[in-house]
């Protein structure tokens, strides 16, 4: 009975995991920008 629910945690998890790269690969890609003072002495 353990066996069966482990292996059903684990395809839904995969599943899941799966869904998500599929999402993530069509994000358009979000460029980071640093915003820094004039003076980086401060």
């Amino acid at each position: 009975m353990a066996d069966g629910y482990l292996e059903k945690r684990q395809e839904d998890y995969e599943a899941r995991k799966a869904a998500f790269l599929r999402r993530k690969k069509h994000l358009p890609q979000q460029g980071r920008t640093i915003e820094r003072p004039d003076d980086e002495a401060l």
